[in-house]
Formats: structure tokens, sequence, C-alpha cells
């Protein structure tokens, strides 16, 4: 069942970083795991390791975590050890899945990357087979809803229910929808963390003209965030 479970709201120019959402919802994703040990662990879309480091900090352990990111630079800032595999791939690729094919794990978990799937169907027909205990956070088109409204533009993302029809055809669970509120001290605060911190997906959406107009008519000082969470059915948790 889909809920809105929490709403709280962060100045971004209290933090260092600008990942700020994405960090709380790796937290969150993290937290909802029912045991504290995994024998292996497959983490698509891991960037600088949010996922790990929230392993460590909420005491979760692991025999070997396999860690899959496109972009090199995150992978570079992504913790190393023993226990972790590190892999410079497209989860969305064949090849990536064919590497995955001939191994299984025990949890697979995602957290803000899925809705990049250039096609999320086959996206999760392949890895599927490769883990049958699927933990995921997904950003979806309720994310920055009032701006897209102002700018007059539709969100580049899937929405919630399309994302659970395509996940309901490969997995057996359920559903969170948490909301999240960032404020901001201005406009430029908010368009520059759009673009630093990824939640645009790389995407150039509006001209110059159509950003100036958006600086002066967005009436609001904050960005809203809505994420699904996707977790195994309470009766299939060994």
């Amino acid at each position: 069942m889909t809920r809105v479970s929490q709403e709280f709201s962060r100045f971004a120019s209290s933090y260092n970083q600008n990942n700020t959402v994405q960090a709380e919802v790796a937290k969150k994703l993290v937290s909802m795991l029912p045991k504290k040990a995994y024998p292996s662990i497959l983490d698509l879309g891991c960037g600088r390791g949010e996922i790990y480091q929230n392993l460590i900090d909420q005491k979760i352990d692991y025999a070997h975590l396999t860690a899959v990111d496109i972009s090199k630079e995150m992978l570079w800032l992504h913790p190393k050890e023993d226990r972790v595999t590190l892999l410079n791939e497209d989860f969305n690729s064949q090849q990536m899945a064919d590497k995955l094919s001939r191994k299984s794990y025990d949890l697979l978990l995602s957290s803000s990357a899925l809705q990049w799937s250039q096609d999320l169907d086959t996206t999760l027909s392949m890895f599927a087979p490769i883990s049958s205990n699927f933990y995921s956070a997904i950003f979806t088109a309720g994310t920055f809803r009032s701006l897209h409204k102002c700018a007059g533009i539709t969100s580049p993302i899937y929405n919630e229910t399309v994302l659970k029809e395509k996940i309901d055809k490969y997995y057996d669970v359920e559903y969170e929808t948490v909301r999240y509120t960032l404020h901001f001290e201005n406009i430029y605060d908010m368009l520059r963390y759009i673009k630093e911190s990824g939640t645009s997906g790389g995407e150039r959406r509006l001209s110059y003209r159509e950003t100036k107009h958006l600086i002066r008519s967005y009436p609001y000082d904050y960005l809203e965030f809505e994420v699904l969470f996707v977790h195994p059915k309470s009766e299939n948790i060994l």
C-alpha cells in the first residue's frame, strides 16, 4: 500500500554536498533491510557509495558487495576494500547483465538510480533472475512537480503508476511513497542544486530565456521530491 510517511525541510545552504535528499533516501532504504548480515549484495547505480556507507553505519554485514555505476568519477569516490568489487558499467546494458548472469545475489539494492533506466522493463527483466530479494528507492515524476508546472515542462522520469506496473511484472513487493521538501535561500541556489546534484539526469530542459522567466515567476522557496520505496512483501522475507 502506498502512503506518505514523512515530509521534512532542510536548507540546502547548510550542507557542503549536493546530494542531501539522495543521502536521506539511501539511509532509509538500508534501514528497511530485515537482516544484519548478507552473503552477497549487488548495488546498481552505486554512485559515490551511499549504500556502502549506510551498510557500515547501520552495522549490516556482508561477505561481498558488487557495486555498479556508469560514472568512473563516482567510482573513484566510492570506498575501496577487499570485500567490494567496483564495476564501471551501464546497468541498462545487456553486456552488464551477461557479466552477472552466472551469479546470484542474496540482495539487490538500488538507490536513486533506476528512474534513469532507458527501458525499465528490460532492466528489471535482466536482473530479476539474479536476485529475487529486491529493495529500491526510485525518484518519481512527482519530483520537482511545482517547478515543472511553473516552467511548463513534463518530467523526464517515470510516474508512480508506471513504475508499479513495471515492477509488479517481475517482483512480489510492497511500496511506500515518501515526499521530501528541500528549502533554499534563493532561486539561484535552487537551480545550482538541480544542476550539481544529478537530480535532473543531466538534461538541459530550458533555454536561457525560459530559465530567466522561471527565476522571475517561481513562487516557492523549495523543491519537492517524491520517492517510491520498494521492498519484498513481509511474508516473502525469510
